[in-house]
């Protein structure tokens, strides 16, 4: 995946050593009720579109940019739907990070979805009777954002 300049520098400073970070995630809808998915050029699993916000930038502003970068895809961000602290994540190169997860619901509203950067192998629309394998997490954002639900945090706590 692309690592943001930001990054970088403070990767410069702190090493391989944990790294907390925002992230944002998308359950994009069309108008036919499909979800936009993207396989991953890191690991090759299909997941829901995410990234990471700039500094300063606001989580919908980021996510929307994000959907667009990664698959030519115009978004409007209707709702928060979750918010979940991942478990830390060890990189190839040893960078370790941990991510706060913001995940929010989209709906398209212009663009052709296609592979519009080097962070994805495919891109598709998805019938909701026709997903790819994923993690339950990302199964559970897409229930989430189909329901009337507030949004979701995981109410445990951790001694």
């Amino acid at each position: 995946m692309a690592t943001p300049d930001f990054i970088r520098d403070l990767r410069s400073s702190i090493g391989h050593r944990l790294l907390w970070l925002p992230g944002v995630s998308a359950v994009v809808l069309d108008d036919e009720g499909r979800v936009l998915l993207g396989q991953r050029a890191d690991n090759h699993r299909w997941a829901l579109i995410s990234g990471i916000p700039e500094p300063g930038e606001q989580p919908a502003v980021a996510l929307a940019r994000e959907v667009y970068e990664e698959t030519g895809v115009r978004v409007a961000v209707e709702r928060m739907i979750a918010v979940r602290s991942g478990k830390q994540v060890t990189y190839p190169n040893g960078d370790v990070c941990q991510f706060m997860d913001l995940c929010f619901r989209c709906r398209a509203i212009e663009g052709e979805a296609r592979v519009n950067d080097d962070e994805s192998l495919a891109v598709g629309w998805f019938s909701l009777d026709d997903l790819p394998e994923m993690t339950e997490y990302h199964h559970f954002r897409i229930k989430q954002a189909l329901s009337d639900e507030p949004t979701w945090f995981d109410p445990t706590t951790s001694d």
